[in-house]
């Protein structure tokens, strides 16, 4: 799984651009599905037969999408103005690697030099607008020729396993999901699943409304990344989720109060197939699942997450441990469903 993982995560996807993890998605769910399409709005929607056949009953969807910038200016020096696109901490960004556009031009995000920041500066946070991408430019007629308004700006980052079974890499949130999703599906099905690989989930859950209309399930399994707070100086009950404590069996987030009897069903897989697993202990963000349960007449909808440090940066860090009982969670999962379908 771990590998899997580390694949996706190399893959540039900002949010409206995901065409790439698309394309490997495409490549590889291809050989084993018995319906793929590509909607609208560049949802990935595979329909595969399983040993039970309940057509859309249910669907299991991970967004492909994940945080960057897009460029919306270029200075008469040949500096790149840009907004965020999705949720991120400008204190997080500041001297970064990036890779801007279709081109990977490389960059640097760029803030003005300490010695000329004023005391009043020194104790404020930046705001994004007070930063630049250095793409080693000379004026704007340079940068122009490599660069334009709209381009979308990702991190550039690594993926490595280092310590006690830890993986660093960017865009942990939601490649573990697709990984997992990928994975069920080179897989044996118990019952017919749709699986939903959906785009522009860090800007409002944009396509996981349009699928699920179009998919119409019963029930929706969501596989997620979420935050982890088990860090030095945070109160244990602000912690949200720990790393190696298992997949997170949300009640409640955010964005969505989640189907009782389903949560009650994965805690009771998870108990019953001795699999790890933990709760939120801070109740925060937000998912795909809030945008699903809404459509049509409503969806029972469940959210298994992978906790994850350092949420939307460069440096996300997650436990491969957690990924393995994730996978393993979803599968008995999908057993459980299908025995009582």
């Amino acid at each position: 799984m771990t590998s899997l993982v580390k694949e996706l995560c190399l893959l540039n996807g900002v949010s409206s651009g995901e065409d790439e993890v698309r394309d490997f998605l495409i490549q590889q769910a291809r050989p084993y599905a018995d319906h793929l399409r590509v909607d609208a709005l560049g949802n990935l929607i595979v329909f595969k037969r399983g040993e039970k056949a309940t057509g859309s009953k249910l669907m299991l969807t991970a967004h492909m999408d994940e945080v960057g910038f897009i460029v919306k200016d270029i200075t008469e020096e040949g500096y790149l103005k840009f907004a965020p696109v999705g949720g991120i901490d400008p204190r997080v960004v500041i001297g970064k690697r990036v890779s801007v556009g279709d081109r990977r031009v490389p960059g640097v995000i760029g803030l003005k030099p300490y010695h000329l920041v004023s005391g009043e500066e020194e104790k404020t946070v930046p705001k994004f607008e007070d930063l630049t991408i250095d793409i080693g430019a000379a004026s704007r007629e340079d940068a122009e020729g490599v660069a334009a308004l709209g381009d979308l700006v990702v991190f550039v980052s690594d993926a490595v396993e280092f310590g006690n079974g830890m993986l660093k890499a960017k865009a942990i949130d939601d490649r573990v999901g697709c990984a997992i999703l990928l994975q069920l599906l080179k897989e044996e099905l118990p019952l017919d699943c749709t699986f939903v690989f959906s785009v522009q989930e860090e800007v409002g859950t944009r396509g996981a409304f349009g699928a699920a209309f179009s998919v119409s399930p019963e029930i929706a399994l969501v596989l997620e990344g979420t935050t982890a707070a088990d860090l030095p100086g945070t109160d244990a009950h602000r912690r949200v989720a720990v790393l190696g404590g298992g997949p997170v069996l949300s009640f409640m987030d955010g964005g969505t109060v989640y189907d009782r009897g389903l949560f009650e069903l994965l805690r009771d897989v998870a108990e019953q197939n001795q699999i790890p697993w933990q709760t939120k202990n801070y109740t925060s963000g937000g998912n795909d699942a809030s945008a699903i349960q809404r459509t049509r007449e409503g969806v029972r909808v469940a959210a298994v997450s992978a906790p994850v440090r350092y949420l939307h940066t460069p440096s996300s860090v997650g436990c491969c441990q957690d990924f393995d009982h994730m996978y393993a969670l979803a599968k008995h999962f999908l057993a459980a469903v299908a025995a009582q379908s």
